[in-house]
């Protein structure tokens, strides 16, 4: 019940983790009780990223010396801890959700690996949060995981709130190969949003072939 890419089969996605930083017994427990909620039906699995995902994520924040980080969509709360993690101790972020039964898995791993003090959890529509920040440059680094068809609005609202060459992260852009040939509103959404990222002066964009697709943008 690891998550892993579509690319890799699952030989070479263990020797993708086995060849990268190694995954820490808090982390390594956030996975298992993830898979084991998804196993009763209690959760989607495929919605926590991939192990060496988080690992380039923290690594990401560290290299950045990111400060202020925002995270759209936070699921038990992987993502979150991998990232703090590569914050210095005076960095926050900020996470946005809806599911309070699902965050609170991640509030307990927070406390445990004691980074919930440079957490802050808003459970609202995402939107409606992010709408309310003011519009001044104040995060370095961002990570998008939400409601697919939101994508490109949350690409705009975070655009005026990110710092010069601050980082946005957006995840599942591949949608499983789908988006040579979308099926749904998700992968329509996404294929769309891909083309026009391209083309836009306002980033730097790269997408990435990491887990279910990583598009990393630089703001400009």
């Amino acid at each position: 019940m690891t998550p892993r890419s579509f690319l890799l089969t699952p030989q070479l996605a263990d020797y993708v983790r086995e060849s990268s930083e190694p995954v820490d017994r808090i982390a390594a427990d956030l996975i298992a009780e993830t898979a084991a909620m998804a196993e009763r039906g209690e959760a989607p699995a495929t919605m926590q990223i991939a192990p060496e995902q988080g690992a380039f994520m923290r690594l990401l924040a560290t290299a950045l010396g990111a400060r202020r980080a925002i995270e759209i969509g936070t699921f038990t709360g992987l993502s979150a801890l991998y990232v703090v993690s590569g914050m210095p101790a005076d960095g926050s972020l900020l996470c946005l959700d809806v599911s309070e039964e699902w965050t609170a898995v991640a509030r307990r791993y927070w406390a445990r690996a004691g980074v919930d003090d440079r957490i802050e959890l808003q459970l609202a529509p995402a939107m409606e949060t992010l709408r309310a920040l003011p519009e001044v440059e104040t995060f370095d680094l961002a990570f998008v995981d939400a409601d697919k068809t939101g994508y490109p609005a949350y690409v705009e609202e975070l655009y005026p709130r990110m710092v010069t060459n601050g980082v946005v992260l957006l995840d599942n852009t591949l949608r499983a190969g789908r988006v040579v040939d979308p099926q749904t509103d998700d992968d329509r959404a996404i294929a769309e949003l891909n083309a026009s990222l391209a083309v836009d002066p306002r980033w730097e964009t790269v997408l990435l072939p990491m887990a279910d697709g990583l598009t990393m943008l630089r703001k400009r």
